[in-house]
């Protein structure tokens, strides 16, 4: 009897044992088996951008957009930057703690697994399953045009033409009003842009580590962990109303930077605002410039500029020469690049200059999508 209760006692223990070490084990590799639903579902969704449209991008987006930036909004600070600061802080406190042997490598390795493993799941969760909704064109109906050289000079010209007509001077004194125009005419286009307004709320705010962030050329981001706009302050204000339309469009879920440029640009050039008008066309006449470059009378383009225009654009030049590091700047555009690749966009961070091609295809049809 006594040896029976005994078995029994030990199988008990042993039991208790058993569920302890799989309590453990579940502890440990919960993040990752989340991660791994996640990117079943980002398989899913690549293979099936209609289906993302409506149950993400227009169904569980927009709801995850207005709770965090409700939140976010609260604080007059980014808490993108706090959390990227503090993250590394915490980083390194671990690589210390296991140099000095207070920690196992194997330890340490396992909890940074897990951490990454939920920021990918968090990430795609909260905004990134954007990135394989169809593209602007069919959402809009915009049938984007082949831009053959006779008409790319065509559209340079007018946009040369509309840069000069519209050129004001904008100072940052200007940004709050500028903020409430670009929301205004994000408000009006609604409709035409398939966007989900309001879409919670967009506060801007100003990078801390501005003069850090603007060496690498980062003009401007958004925080999809806390559904916020950051722009660095930095920034030159003939720049900021087409950058901070852009950065909204993303908050709006555009994810393409492409895409974001086009909303940017239609948002800044249909307001009424001058300010708006003379940032979208400004910012559209570089994007030219950088395709035209190689033209041999790309000079002759150059001349047709008005001179403050022109005046401008000597002083923007000169002005990130001096602000932006090559090394640092060819570091993030290497990044970059390799991210937005990995995201379903195959020209990378050549997809910045793919407005010129949607820009042409939205001028040229603009009436009939504006009717």
């Amino acid at each position: 009897m006594i040896i029976v209760k005994i078995h029994l006692f030990t199988f008990a223990v042993s039991n208790i044992m058993e569920k302890g070490r799989i309590k453990r084990i579940l502890l440990a590799v919960w993040p990752m088996v989340i991660a791994i639903l996640v990117f079943f579902l980002v398989r899913i969704a690549v293979n099936n951008p209609d289906l993302t449209e409506k149950y993400y991008s227009d169904g569980f987006y927009p709801v995850i957009a207005s709770t965090f930036s409700s939140v976010s909004r609260i604080s007059p600070f980014s808490l993108w930057d706090v959390f990227w600061f503090v993250s590394i802080l915490i980083f390194l406190a671990g690589v210390v703690i296991v140099i000095l042997r207070r920690m196992k490598f194997r330890i340490f390795c396992l909890k940074v697994a897990r951490i990454i493993a939920l920021m990918y799941a968090f990430f795609y969760l909260s905004w990134g399953f954007n990135y394989f909704r169809p593209d602007i064109g069919k959402r809009i109906g915009l049938d984007i045009m082949k831009v053959d050289e006779k008409l790319f000079r065509s559209m340079l010209d007018s946009v040369i033409i509309l840069t000069n007509h519209n050129y004001v001077t904008v100072a940052a004194t200007d940004y709050s009003e500028i903020n409430h125009k670009v929301e205004e005419s994000y408000s009006a286009n609604a409709g035409m842009l398939d966007i989900n307004y309001p879409n919670g709320y967009r506060r801007p705010k100003s990078m801390l580590f501005s003069n850090l962030i603007a060496k690498f050329g980062i003009s401007g981001y958004f925080g999809p962990f806390f559904n916020e706009i950051n722009l660095n302050s930095r920034l030159l204000p003939m720049e900021y109303p087409f950058l901070l339309a852009h950065e909204k469009a993303h908050q709006f879920g555009i994810s393409g930077e492409a895409d974001a440029n086009l909303v940017a640009f239609i948002i800044c050039t249909s307001s009424d605002d001058r300010r708006l008008k003379y940032s979208g066309y400004l910012a559209l006449l570089l994007y030219f410039l950088e395709d035209a470059q190689y033209f041999r009378d790309y000079r002759e383009f150059l001349g047709k500029l008005d001179k403050p225009v022109i005046d401008e654009l000597r002083f923007r030049q000169q002005y990130y020469f001096g602000l932006q590091n090559e090394a640092m700047g060819k570091a993030h555009e290497t990044v970059y690049d390799a991210y937005l690749k990995s995201n379903h966009v195959p020209h990378g961070v050549e997809n910045y200059n793919q407005v010129v091609e949607l820009a042409i295809s939205w001028i040229t049809n603009e009436s009939k999508l504006t009717e």
